[in-house]
C-alpha cells in the first residue's frame, strides 16, 4: 500500500509481473463515527439538564394534585376522547401541561442515555443514563393508570416515588460528569462515616415515602368534584410521618456535627451539609405552616418542591462521601485518583 494514498497494489499473477492497483477506502461511515466523541463538559452539561428536568417534573406533578387537576384529561395520551388538545379550562391545560413536560423530560433523558455512549463514562455511569431513561419512560403508563384508575392513591404514590428515586439517579449521574470534567478525589472522611451516609439516605428515603403517604391521606386528591379514595384519617400519617422527620433529623445533625469538627478535612463538604440543613430547615417551616393553615394547596405544593429539593441536596451530599469529585477536595488537598479526560477521546 502506498503510504497516504489509500491504495494497495498487488501483483499480476498472469506472468507480466506488472502491479494491478486496487483502491481501498482508508475511512468508512463506522469509522468515523467510532472516532467521534462528545467533549466532557457536554455531558455534564445535558446531566445538569435532565437533573432540572426531573426536579422540573416533580413540581408540575404535585401541582395537577393540588390543583384537583389530575382528571382534567381523561384520556391519554390524549386530553379528551377525539381531543389530543386540552380544552379550554385551567384543569385541563394543567394536566396536560404536565404531559408535556414529562415528553420533553424523556426527550432530554434519551438525549444523556445516547450521549453516555460518546464519552469516557465507566459502565456504571452509562448503565445509569439508560436506566434513567427507561425509568422516566415508565412515569407514562403510571400516568396512564393514575387516570384510569380515577387518581387511586396508590397509584399517585408510585408516580410520585419513582419521580424521586429518579431525581436522586440523576444527581449521582452528574457526579459521574464531574469526574469526567476535573478528575475524583479520595474520600475525604472515613469508611465509618461514609456507610452512615449512606443510612441517613435511607433515612432520608423513609422520610419522602411518608410524605408521600400523608399526601394521600391529606384533602387534595387531584380529583376535583370526582371522588377518590383516600389512605386513611390524616392525623395518624401526620404524627407517624413527624417520627419518621425527628428520626432523621437527629441522625443528620450527628453526621452535621462529625464534619463540623473535621472541618479543616473537608471544608467544602461541611459547607454543603450546612446547605443541605437550610433547606430542611426551610422544609420543616413550611410544614408547620401549612398544618396550622389548614393545608392550602399552595403551601403543600411548596413543600413538595422544597421536598424534592432537599432529597436531591441529600443524595449529592452522600454521594460526595463516596465519590469527591476534584473540586470538592481543592482545599483538603485532596490528590485526584482519576484523572480529568482531556478534550476528546
Amino acid at each position: 500500500m502506498t503510504p497516504g494514498s489509500g491504495q494497495h497494489h498487488r501483483p499480476d499473477h498472469s506472468g507480466g509481473g506488472r502491479l494491478i492497483r486496487v483502491h481501498v477506502e482508508s475511512t468508512s461511515a463506522a469509522r468515523r463515527a467510532r472516532s467521534f466523541a462528545l467533549q466532557p463538559v457536554w455531558f455534564l452539561r445535558f446531566a445538569a439538564l435532565e437533573l432540572f428536568a426531573l426536579w422540573v417534573i416533580v413540581a408540575t406533578g404535585a401541582a395537577v394534585r393540588l390543583t384537583s387537576s389530575g382528571l382534567g384529561c381523561r384520556h391519554w395520551p390524549g386530553c379528551e376522547a377525539g381531543h389530543p388538545l386540552p380544552a379550554k379550562n385551567y384543569h385541563a391545560y394543567i394536566e396536560f401541561g404536565n404531559r408535556v413536560v414529562g415528553g420533553v423530560t424523556i426527550l432530554i433523558t434519551l438525549l444523556v442515555a445516547l450521549a453516555a455512549f460518546w464519552t469516557p463514562l465507566e459502565r456504571r455511569g452509562k448503565q445509569l443514563a439508560v436506566a434513567l431513561f427507561a425509568g422516566t419512560l415508565a412515569q407514562a403508563p403510571l400516568g396512564y393508570l393514575a387516570v384510569k384508575t380515577d387518581l387511586r392513591w396508590p397509584v399517585v404514590a408510585a408516580h410520585l416515588l419513582l419521580s424521586m428515586v429518579l431525581l436522586a439517579g440523576a444527581v449521582v449521574l452528574v457526579f459521574f460528569a464531574f469526574e469526567l470534567v476535573g478528575g475524583r478525589a479520595e474520600p475525604l472522611v472515613p469508611r465509618e462515616l461514609r456507610l452512615y451516609g449512606a443510612g441517613v439516605a435511607v433515612a432520608g428515603l423513609a422520610l419522602v415515602i411518608s410524605g408521600a403517604l400523608a399526601t394521600a391521606a391529606g384533602p387534595h386528591s387531584g380529583g376535583g368534584t370526582t371522588q377518590v379514595h383516600r389512605l386513611a384519617r390524616l392525623e395518624p400519617v401526620l404524627y407517624a410521618h413527624a417520627g419518621v422527620v425527628a428520626v432523621f433529623g437527629c441522625s443528620f445533625l450527628f453526621l452535621l456535627g462529625y464534619l463540623a469538627a473535621r472541618r479543616s478535612r473537608a471544608p467544602r463538604l461541611f459547607l454543603a451539609a450546612l446547605a443541605v440543613l437550610g433547606v430542611l430547615l426551610v422544609q420543616v417551616g413550611l410544614g408547620e405552616l401549612q398544618y396550622r393553615l389548614h393545608l392550602p394547596w399552595y403551601l403543600v405544593q411548596l413543600h413538595v418542591i422544597v421536598a424534592a429539593t432537599a432529597w436531591a441536596g441529600i443524595v449529592a451530599l452522600v454521594t460526595a462521601f463516596w465519590r469527591p469529585p476534584a473540586w470538592i477536595a481543592a482545599d483538603a488537598g485532596g490528590s485526584p485518583i482519576r484523572p480529568p479526560c482531556q478534550g476528546r477521546v
